[in-house]
């Protein structure tokens, strides 16, 4: 198993552009290795679209890889975003970690957007299946019940010859999804016992539907924190993340010193995640940058010692 660190923000921590390139170049420079940029479309707080980052980060970066975590595939058009994904592939010379949700149904999307949120699974299922065929074939038929297609195609194809497919959720339909069409699998807000049930889950559904996930390709999602767990900005935070989860989930947070942060990145390695995306807890842009620099400096090489690269 290689274990990979890469780093995730939702919302805009910066005060301009140029702090977030400031976040970029630190981690292209410091040995991380992706960037995750969630998905928000309707919003009041300030936060980028992802497609948009995405194609920006092909062209200002050379080494990291990049992806959306995750893309609310039945909100959106899935031609498009197959050939959105597969320009950024080619622009970025294959370095596009693609990866799909089928949205929280308490987003504000659906409603602003005028769509039943309880069609998102059937609509996702039939965006996954357009949106794969037009990476692999020349001419794509497709008659569903929300999408139909005739003779569709995209060119250029993508630079990679399987473009990853990275599914999100938990949930008895995502294992299922995910093993029909996933490639990798990245959990959301979810706790150690939760993602050590669904990996399990995931390999078998996989196996009914004769395919097999890379043991590389399981991956979560944690808040970290250099500091201490009784800071008043870190309750704070704490309590967002319950209320967009509706639960306590202590170990979705790795707050202390680099061996708690390590600590926690074990725990889940146990569980059999390999691919991890970091999140700062707290905002502001240089608290961001702050945390970034001491998540290089001390917790990048302990895990490269412990878990060394193949």
């Amino acid at each position: 198993m290689t274990v990979s660190v890469g780093m995730g923000i939702a919302a805009f921590p910066f005060a301009d552009a140029r702090g977030f390139w400031r976040w970029i170049d630190l981690c292209e420079e410091g040995g991380v290795d992706s960037i995750w940029q969630s998905d928000r479309v309707i919003s009041t707080a300030p936060a980028l679209e992802c497609m948009s980052v995405m194609a920006a980060l092909a062209g200002r970066t050379r080494r990291l890889k990049f992806g959306m975590n995750v893309l609310s595939l039945a909100q959106r058009d899935p031609v498009l975003v197959a050939k959105q994904c597969a320009t950024i592939d080619v622009l970025s010379e294959g370095r596009l970690l693609p990866a799909f949700g089928i949205g929280s149904p308490f987003g504000p999307e659906w409603e602003a957007l005028g769509l039943d949120a309880r069609s998102r699974g059937k609509r996702m299922d039939e965006c996954l299946e357009i949106v794969g065929r037009l990476w692999r074939e020349d001419a794509v038929d497709f008659d569903g019940v929300h999408f139909r297609l005739k003779g569709a195609s995209i060119a250029p194809k993508p630079v990679q010859a399987e473009l990853p497919m990275w599914i999100g959720g938990s949930s008895d339909a995502a294992i299922r999804r995910t093993g029909r069409y996933g490639t990798g699998w990245q959990a959301g807000l979810d706790g150690v016992d939760a993602i050590a049930r669904v990996i399990p889950a995931i390999k078998t559904a996989a196996a009914a539907a004769g395919r097999t996930i890379d043991e590389d390709h399981y991956g979560a999602g944690i808040a970290f924190h250099f500091g201490r767990a009784d800071e008043p900005a870190v309750a704070q935070a704490k309590a967002q993340v319950f209320r967009r989860a509706g639960r306590d989930i202590p170990s979705y947070f790795a707050i202390g010193d680099a061996d708690a942060i390590l600590a926690r990145l074990a725990e889940l390695v146990e569980a059999g995640v390999s691919k991890f995306i970091l999140r700062p807890l707290l905002p502001g842009e240089e608290m961001v940058l702050a945390q970034t620099r001491r998540l290089i400096e001390e917790v990048l090489p302990a895990v490269a010692a412990r878990w060394p690269r193949k």
